[in-house]
């Protein structure tokens, strides 16, 4: 039962966060700042929700824990949110992309590829600093898994660029 309700808080955190990446464009639009906060704010509980089911931590654990996650969260946010406006960009010039425009993605992606091991590496002595090396290890699995669900529903949901030939 324990590992069914950890499985449909899994699919809730990554669907929350494939909404948010794909939707953002239109929710910004269309949806007041006080509605899209809520939208945030719910994805950002349901994810620690998961964390909290899964990482087995004990009550030293675990106030030594939040506050370090809490931090790696707000650094993965700015990455998530420069990931959405590179999604953005790639939708706007989807219909009419140059060689200029595509490089300009291109190198957008590859620096927060980049950046994203460099945020696990920078935060691993503060994760390790709070919790023994194995419950750390567990959480990166965990953040791995919640990305590797998020990284296939995207790439199942933006298409391949056209390059004019056929």
């Amino acid at each position: 039962m324990v590992r069914k309700k950890a499985g449909l808080m899994f699919v809730t955190v990554a669907m929350s966060a494939l909404l948010l990446i794909l939707g953002g464009t239109v929710l910004a639009q269309e949806t007041p700042a006080d509605n899209m906060q809520i939208v945030f704010e719910k994805i950002k509980a349901d994810k620690k929700l998961f964390v909290a089911e899964n990482m087995q931590l004990s009550e030293t654990e675990a106030k030594a824990f939040w506050p370090v996650y809490e931090s790696y969260q707000d650094e993965l946010f700015l990455l998530r949110t420069r990931t959405l406006a590179l999604i953005r960009a790639y939708k706007d010039a989807y219909q009419t992309m140059t060689d200029e425009t595509a490089k300009k993605l291109l190198d957008e992606y590859m620096i927060i590829e980049k950046l994203r091991p460099q945020l696990r590496e920078a935060y691993l002595p503060k994760f390790r600093k709070v919790l023994p090396d194995i419950k750390v290890l567990r959480y990166y699995q965990i953040e791995n898994k919640v990305g590797a669900v998020t990284d296939h529903a995207l790439g199942a949901h933006i298409p391949l660029i056209k390059t004019g030939k056929k």
